[in-house]
């Protein structure tokens, strides 16, 4: 099954470039504005040869990382401390469904103002839009937790600290890697977007300048790129779940099919 779900995967993906390919040889489009898959692939090896390239790279790839980071640390405390102290989820909830929907975006302006177009600004983005995916996660993870498995680890004795530890965290833990793989999507776009929007050094500013420059096969290329990175992130984010699931019924579940 995994095999031929690979061929087929394969089998679309190769008819998509071949569309790609056709559409503007075939006039449909017009080609200097969405140029033959050829060219764009052109581009990307010369991208890949290109110092500055890894450099913008390592730029995006260092904002997002650094923002997921904060993130999760800040999501996980949080949501830990807001659901298990008395009265505190009622007094904050208000507060979280006002912040929560506001776009990460509109915050733009006031990260400019802040700092530039310096790697904070991007970090502001990046840690504001992933640790309401992580926070809310937390939250109904530790809400699912059986009253009764809690009030038996209370009657054997255990303490704050070993409840926490073996009844609040396994049950939690699912929903906190899903949180996780949401937040680090969620981060890349960010960071992209910051960089693109702002001009913060990365993979957004160099589609910029390419856009700007009408250098399109090599905006193209770009984006792939930034298509490639986001696929990277979310297999990576999926082996970490399962990895870290790997005791959970749903993941045990996934490997006996």
């Amino acid at each position: 099954m995994r095999g031929s779900g690979a061929l087929l995967g394969a089998a679309g993906l190769a008819g998509f470039l071949a569309l790609c390919e056709a559409v503007p040889r075939l006039g449909v489009v017009d080609a200097d504005y969405f140029p033959p898959a050829a060219r764009v692939g052109d581009a990307l090896l010369t991208e890949l040869g290109d110092r500055s390239f890894w450099t913008a790279l390592g730029d995006t790839l260092t904002g997002w990382a650094l923002g997921l980071s904060i993130a999760v640390t800040a999501g996980v405390l949080a949501g830990v401390v807001i659901a298990v102290v008395p009265h505190l989820r009622e007094l904050t909830a208000s507060t979280v469904e006002f912040l929560r929907p506001i776009p990460s975006v509109a915050l733009i302006p006031l990260a400019v103002l802040l700092y530039g177009t310096a790697l904070r600004s991007v970090l502001l983005l990046v840690v504001y839009a992933a640790f309401w995916q992580v926070l809310v996660q937390v939250l109904y993870g530790v809400r699912d937790v059986d009253p009764v498995a809690e009030e038996t680890a209370r009657s054997y004795g255990l303490g704050t600290w070993a409840r926490g530890r073996y009844v609040l965290w396994p049950t939690a833990l699912p929903y906190v890697m899903t949180g996780v793989r949401l937040a680090a999507s969620v981060a890349l776009i960010l960071a992209v977007t910051a960089e693109l929007v702002i001009g913060a050094p990365g993979l957004g500013a160099r589609i910029a300048v390419a856009q700007t420059s009408q250098a399109v096969p090599e905006m193209y290329a770009l984006i792939v790129v930034t298509g490639l990175l986001g696929l990277l992130v979310n297999v990576g984010a999926r082996t970490v779940e399962r990895r870290a699931l790997a005791w959970h019924q749903s993941v045990r579940g996934e490997v006996t099919v």
